[in-house]
């Protein structure tokens, strides 16, 4: 058997796992959750599992070791909350009375999905995993866990947004990872910032990894879905996810990267889209670029760019976008002026046959009169009239009562955003520059209401599900992170959050981080209490 080491330093144990480290002065003892695997187990005789991290649908994550290697890693262990009753006296998890057949499944596909990941890893943009096992009637995917930051945190600390070209080259090797994912019949579902990383050594890689159960809305496991980059037919059971799935969630990544601003999540944009464009957020990023990310975030996965290499090439060259929109990818724009170029082709084929039999007849043709000739009121051609532009306009200033749009009848809803300001119309139907086609024709505006904003409540000391309940009430986004304990609160719950309680900010743009307090750190208390010893007696010697 290995040496066993430390899970907090990595430092050999001559021994038994008992009071603290001797190098680090940590506590050894199990400070895990209840439920999860205690601190200090060894599975296989391989692996040693650390410090609790998180749980999400299918799984609860450690901070482990390869004990062979002496290095730190990640261990994910196949728990669904939804079908566990927990674990037996020996730690072999229990499915609950009716869901043993799906536990079952559900366990054969994390194992598979793994077992793939291990031999196509390591691979350019993918981070690796390292092992796959099963003990305790479950499975264990070990993967590799490197010094760095996710691009979430990365984006950040900039104080501006990336270029065109760098969030290509950034999102390069993570691209090209997805690619050959793909190409292995395999499909991420959850790319997202927060599962980027960016390693020490610069090279971004894709990590996050998880079942098709998990990334899709009504399955049997509770769903872990990513607002913004989650692609519409994810947010139900009954549609297909594909390649084109992570197309969507790819370009939601380059729209963050090169806008700061997360795209509106898919359920609300299928009631009402109101994503704009990277180009109108961004002077800087260009048209055709724009429109690619337009083009690979469309809602109808039918119309959506469909693998990654196509969008790669459209966002590296130019040349590839606009043949790619010239060949009919572009059709709203397309339709538009292809309508209004028939009536017009149409008219002078009119104007041109009344010329032709005027001049059979041996009458001289009459001049085509413009609307300033024609008498009394009349023309002798129709005028075309199409729809105006009233997206960005003031609804209450510019447009309500104005006699420009006396000839419409204006429809007016209204909608939250955070981009839009307050009385900005968002949004019409139909579009600016179709054709009029009835008098008094209906206009349907959506105009903006301005942000959701919600209150942050008092969760200090909640314990975490407490929390997450509590957030998820008020539609608040959240980032969880465990932080040292120094004996303050107790293990499990909240120490702080970076928005104050009371505080009323914008839901649709705030992400709120809440630190849990993790394992109790006695090196912190006890240096507490010397010093405060030391500050006694300094007193005690002045008096």
């Amino acid at each position: 058997m290995s040496e066993l080491l430390c899970p907090h330093c990595l430092q050999p144990m001559r021994g038994r796992y008992e009071g603290d480290c001797p190098h680090c002065g940590r506590s050894l003892e199990n400070h895990n959750p209840e439920g999860a695997l205690p601190l200090r187990t060894q599975l296989a005789g391989k692996e040693t599992v650390g410090p609790y991290l998180s749980a999400d649908g299918d799984g609860l994550a450690y901070r482990g070791i390869l004990n062979e290697e002496k290095k730190f890693v990640l261990i994910k262990e196949y728990f669904p909350v939804t079908l566990c009753n927990g674990r037996s006296p020996d730690g072999a998890l229990m499915p609950k009375d009716g869901k043993e057949v799906l536990f079952k499944t559900s366990r054969m596909d994390f194992k598979d999905l793994y077992d793939d990941l291990h031999n196509l890893t390591p691979a350019t943009g993918l981070n690796t995993i390292l092992d796959v096992m099963e003990e305790n009637n479950t499975v264990y995917a070990v993967e590799e866990s490197e010094k760095g930051m996710t691009l979430t945190h990365y984006l950040s600390l900039r104080s501006r947004t990336l270029t065109p070209a760098e969030a290509r080259t950034l999102l390069q090797p993570v691209m090209e990872g997805v690619a050959l994912l793909h190409k292995s019949g395999l499909i991420h579902r959850g790319i997202c910032p927060d599962n980027i990383l960016l390693p020490i050594d610069g090279t971004a890689r894709l990590t996050g990894y998880g079942t098709l159960a998990l990334r899709t809305g009504g399955s049997e496991l509770k769903s872990q879905l990513y607002p913004g980059y989650a692609a519409p037919e994810q947010y139900s059971a009954a549609e297909f996810s594909g390649r084109y799935t992570d197309v969507y969630a790819l370009a939601a990544v380059c729209y963050k990267m090169v806008t700061g601003q997360t795209p509106v999540a898919a359920p609300q944009r299928k009631v009402r889209d109101s994503l704009e464009s990277a180009h109108s957020l961004e002077a800087g990023v260009p048209t055709w670029f724009s429109q690619v990310l337009a083009c690979a975030l469309r809602l109808d996965p039918a119309r959506r760019m469909q693998t990654v290499p196509e969008l790669m090439s459209a966002l590296t060259d130019p040349n590839v976008a606009n043949a790619m929109f010239e060949r009919g990818d572009n059709q709203i724009s397309t339709r538009k002026i292809m309508a209004v170029s028939l009536v017009v082709i149409f008219i002078l084929a009119v104007l041109l046959f009344w010329s032709l039999l005027g001049g059979k007849n041996g009458r001289t043709p009459a001049s085509t009169p413009t609307p300033a000739e024609s008498s009394e009121g009349a023309s002798s051609y129709t005028e075309i009239e199409t729809i105006p532009d009233l997206v960005g306009k003031r609804y209450l200033t510019e447009i309500k009562d104005s006699d420009l749009y006396a000839g419409y009848r204006i429809v007016m809803t209204e909608q939250n955003s955070s981009e839009i300001a307050q009385g900005i119309v968002i949004s019409q139907d139909p579009l600016a520059g179709t054709l009029k086609t009835e008098e008094n024709q209906i206009i349907r505006l959506v105009v903006s209401k301005g942000p959701n904003l919600v209150e942050m409540p008092d969760i200090l000391g909640f314990t975490q599900a407490n929390a997450i309940k509590q957030l998820d009430e008020r539609g608040i986004q959240y980032r969880m992170q465990v932080v040292e304990n120094d004996g303050t609160f107790a293990e499990g719950c909240v120490a702080k959050t970076d928005v104050v309680a009371g505080t009323k900010f914008d839901a649709g743009k705030t992400i709120v981080n809440v630190f849990i307090a993790g394992e109790r750190d006695d090196t912190l208390v006890a240096s507490t209490a010397s010093s405060e010893e030391e500050t006694d007696s300094g007193d005690s010697q002045a008096e």
